[in-house]
């Protein structure tokens, strides 16, 4: 699924490109996967995007949006001429006015896009990263305050923002922070490592242009992959050795349906 770092890329590439520029259709292939009225931007600017946590936006000049929620493996792709053949999994396309055109791939149909009329920024007590309400006072409040496994809160979309199993093990090996402990016994000194471990390990897949694993599915706008993957610390590395000095080896084993991936050794 693609996460913060993924989202965001694709968020700053279609800036580049779809600014300014005017939807004249909306094709809708697959009707589940569209929420609201197409209608609402047809004809309408578009005059700049946003992110919240996982899901994209796309603001318009009458006020209205989209969101975006590619789930597992939704893809967005740019087409310049306007003239790429739509693909298999090809499930909503805009065409824009001067001939240019927008897919939304989607081959397990999980994704959605929502057109709103009159967008509102909806209140939330979800914390996120690189948001002004990400501190290390607020993170160790929302750790507090549960006694999940820390991995598993970090996961949780209405506690932290934009976390998935990615960046989690990765963020939670960086701090040197067991994925299986309670959140609310991590110290001060542990809560201010991992808040810092996330942002460096986010900052870092954002420069990378985000994470193409082992299913590639996660794409750019290009239709090219992420490079994040080429340095994954433990995600998908279990059976490796560790890449810290313990010479430990980067373990597996399946939490809250997900897989986990850590070193024992380092990890406390």
């Amino acid at each position: 699924m693609p996460e913060l770092p993924e989202v965001e890329t694709i968020r700053r590439q279609l800036n580049d490109v779809v600014v300014g520029k005017t939807v004249a259709r909306v094709d809708i292939l697959e009707p589940n996967m569209f929420i609201g009225d197409p209608e609402t931007i047809t004809g309408q600017k578009i005059i700049g995007t946003g992110r919240r946590a996982k899901v994209l936006r796309i603001f318009f000049a009458n006020g209205s949006a989209l969101l975006a929620h590619f789930k597992l493996n939704g893809q967005f792709f740019y087409d310049p001429p306007g003239k790429q053949t739509p693909a298999r999994f090809t499930r909503i396309i805009f065409d824009f006015s001067d001939g240019s055109r927008l897919l939304f791939n989607d081959s397990r149909k999980f994704g959605w896009i929502k057109a709103i009329k009159d967008f509102k920024e909806e209140e939330s007590a979800m914390i996120e990263p690189f948001k002004d309400d990400f501190t290390v006072d607020n993170l160790a409040a929302v750790l507090s305050k549960s006694r999940r496994p820390i991995k598993v809160l970090l996961m949780d979309q209405d506690k932290v923002g934009g976390i998935g199993n990615i960046y989690a093990n990765e963020s939670l090996f960086k701090a040197g922070i067991d994925p299986f402990r309670p959140a609310n016994s991590l110290k001060p000194e542990e809560v201010k490592k991992l808040h810092k471990a996330i942002l460096a390990i986010l900052q870092k897949a954002i420069d990378c242009k985000g994470s193409s694993g082992k299913d590639e599915w996660y794409r750019q706008l290009n239709g090219s992959t992420g490079c994040y993957q080429e340095h994954f610390l433990v995600y998908q590395r279990d059976g490796q050795v560790c890449p810290g000095s313990c010479g430990g080896e980067v373990l597996r084993q399946t939490q809250a349906g997900r897989g986990t991936f850590y070193c024992a050794k380092c990890q406390k």
